[in-house]
């Protein structure tokens, strides 16, 4: 427990730190004279530089353990983040956020692998998945407001020294209070020995593919939505009233976070939920613009506080908890293509049609690509010849 706590300390400092630049890259590349297509790229090239991060990741987590990688990914981002306050053209500016992309691609499975790897009972699990969403949120909730606060008193330089010296301390925080090497070994939705021994060696504890269909989805419609709102205003008003409006989705995300008993119902349930609220929130973006943004901003919030603990406890149960770091990875791969692509896709269509649109169809045809048999197992175990009674 006291690892958890250290970590979701760390989680809360990094995601601080981060969630802080979510209001002002895009008026800070505007500032610098870069055109929406451009943005969109800059965007995009953060998340497809993850892709090789991601792939190293899934091993190395695996064979070295979590710590030194969490280390790396917070020292190294905050290093980008002090070069980032000296960029004079868009260029620079392109660069420094496809390293950043590399080295924040080690943090998310690592921290996740870790925090899984710290119980083996399901429930328990649930708690420590919902633990690191209510630390994302919480953060995510106050940064972007501060973040744009602190540009509008101190200016665009400062605000990246800060945000840049703050993730080097987290990881040398880091580097004093994490374990070196934790293992445990965890067994899926609590089945007995009996129960796995009726399963296939050759398939039990498998991934369906069409699984990080999922988080692929999810990923790009959240790439297009920041991507699209913080071009509403890009003067120090519009900077304001964007972060604010993104601390009111965290908010939302903090509600249905807090409310720990959902963890007792089914993650593919309530992924699949959370994705049709969040889809059904994009539409009403693109075709009800009568609705005060604020209040779909909230409602969007609480689908994502329904979907990623949901979605990290589901990928724990369908891999039996081994190789995590691999699992977590090729969530994390499924999610920055989402990322890559979103943002791209909204800079290059926006002008025919409501990028919001373009999420909300993703979304849908996500859900529509979900294997949804009724048959007991049959997600879980879905190459078994034999699944464990319900």
């Amino acid at each position: 427990m006291k690892t958890a706590i250290w970590l979701y300390m760390f989680l809360f400092l990094a995601f601080f730190d981060l969630h802080a630049q979510y209001p002002i890259l895009t008026p800070f590349a505007v500032s610098l004279g870069a055109a929406p297509v451009f943005i969109g790229w800059m965007m995009g090239i953060y998340a497809l530089t993850h892709l090789p991060g991601n792939l190293i990741a899934g091993t190395v987590i695996d064979k070295h353990g979590s710590r030194r990688y969490i280390i790396f990914s917070l020292v190294s981002a905050g290093i980008v983040l002090l070069l980032q306050s000296f960029v004079h053209y868009p260029w620079q500016l392109l660069a420094l956020r496809s390293v950043s992309g590399f080295v924040l691609a080690f943090l998310s499975p690592a921290c996740l692998a870790l925090l899984a790897s710290l119980s083996s009972d399901k429930v328990v699990q649930g708690k420590f998945m919902s633990g690191h969403g209510v630390v994302h949120t919480l953060a995510s909730v106050v940064s972007p407001a501060a973040g744009a606060f602190i540009v509008a008193k101190a200016g665009y330089s400062a605000t990246f020294q800060g945000l840049g010296w703050l993730l080097i301390a987290t990881g040398v925080m880091a580097m004093f209070s994490l374990p070196r090497r934790l293992q445990t070994a965890v067994r899926p939705s609590g089945n007995t020995p009996e129960m796995d021994a009726q399963i296939s060696p050759a398939t039990k504890f498998q991934v369906p593919w069409r699984i990080y269909i999922l988080p692929f989805v999810i990923s790009c419609s959240q790439g297009i939505l920041f991507f699209e709102l913080p071009l509403r205003a890009t003067g120090m008003d519009g900077i304001m009233s964007t972060g604010i409006l993104f601390s009111v989705m965290s908010i939302g995300a903090l509600l249905t976070l807090s409310m720990l008993f959902v963890n007792r119902y089914s993650p593919f349930k309530r992924v699949l939920g959370g994705i049709f609220l969040l889809a059904l929130c994009f539409y009403g973006l693109a075709a009800f613009q009568s609705i005060p943004l604020a209040v779909t901003l909230f409602i969007l919030g609480t689908a994502k506080g329904i979907i990623f603990p949901a979605m990290a406890s589901l990928f724990i149960q369908l891999s039996g908890g081994s190789k995590l770091g691999r699992v977590f990875s090729l969530q994390s791969i499924a999610m920055s293509i989402g990322s890559f692509i979103g943002p791209i896709a909204a800079g290059q269509l926006r002008d025919f049609v409501s990028p919001y649109f373009i999420a909300f169809a993703l979304l849908m045809l996500g859900l529509m690509m979900i294997p949804t048999s009724r048959k007991p197992g049959s997600l879980l175990y879905p190459n078994a010849k034999q699944t464990p009674a319900s």
